[in-house]
């Protein structure tokens, strides 16, 4: 379920290769998160495999995460009547796929994001972030709700938190590789509705000057410059627990936070080369 942006920080404490952060403020909060470099990892207390229940996160009620803030809305804007709105969602826990019985892809933190672009003040394109991928499709093909029918739907991948526009099974690649049928996928349905706009930050951002400024009501902006790991580092092989096939891991890094995720893009996708703009509606 969601978590708590600022919350995370009251459960991990700043890392370097392991060793605790010499001189990081105290208590670390989201107005002074960024006096840590990129190379921090915000470690969790306990332990990844520990899995406390404050990473359980928090479940919507009334469409809402009562007590916790877990989307941050940025927009920004590129000019020639092009304005894109982000949507990043923050999980204090990524839990894996199993493949073959094994469990690979988890960590404390996760974030993910939609984007809706707007040309004219119309949208008319919609990015589904899935782990380092995504797909985009038309405005018009994505399926609606609301009172206007106007926002569009997402569903979530149960434990990986990947963004889909259908429900179903979604194939993803694992291993460095396409596995057949459903031996590597994620799975999402109609579950839990959760409104992020109901308990949300919002802040627009200058892709010339690489600055963000929070809208009216919104905390401070300190906490989007950290360009570190919002979650422990990933475990060494060999160190219990850990398990390391094909270069993949069950205990893997914890994710960067939204400076990181191309908002200065020309394209709809995070990752421009190649990218497609479907009007068809489809599963992966």
């Amino acid at each position: 379920m969601p978590g708590d942006i600022g919350g995370l920080l009251t459960h991990t404490i700043p890392e370097i290769n392991g060793v605790a952060v010499s001189g990081a403020p105290s208590p670390l909060t989201l107005d002074n998160l960024n006096q840590l470099n990129g190379s921090v990892s915000l470690t969790s207390k306990e332990g990844i495999e520990a899995l406390p229940s404050w990473m359980d996160g928090v479940t919507p009620d009334g469409n809402r995460t009562e007590g916790a803030t877990s989307c941050t809305i940025i927009t920004v804007d590129k000019g020639s009547g092009i304005l894109d709105a982000f949507y990043f969602y923050f999980y204090d826990y990524n839990r894996g796929d199993f493949v073959l019985g094994l469990e690979f892809g988890d960590h404390v933190g996760d974030w993910e994001h939609n984007m809706v672009r707007f040309e004219n003040g119309v949208p008319t394109a919609v990015w589904f972030s899935q782990h380092s991928d995504g797909q985009a499709f038309t405005y018009g093909a994505v399926e609606k709700t609301g009172v206007t029918g106007l926002r569009p739907v997402v569903y979530v991948a149960n434990g990986t938190h990947a963004n889909y526009g259908t429900s179903g099974t979604h194939d993803r690649s694992v291993i460095g590789i396409t596995l057949p049928g459903t031996l590597a996928a994620d799975y999402c349905d109609a579950g839990t509705l959760w409104d992020p706009m109901l308990s949300a930050f919002a802040y627009s951002y200058d892709v010339a000057n690489n600055t963000f400024t929070p809208y009216a009501g919104t905390e401070s902006v300190n906490w989007l410059y950290f360009q570190g790991q919002w979650g422990d580092a990933q475990l060494p092989a060999g160190t219990p627990g850990q398990v390391v096939i094909f270069g993949e891991a069950k205990y893997v890094a914890g994710p960067t936070g939204p400076i990181t995720k191309n908002l200065g893009r020309t394209a709809v996708c995070e990752v421009e080369t190649g990218c497609t703009i479907s009007s068809v509606l489809t599963a992966k």
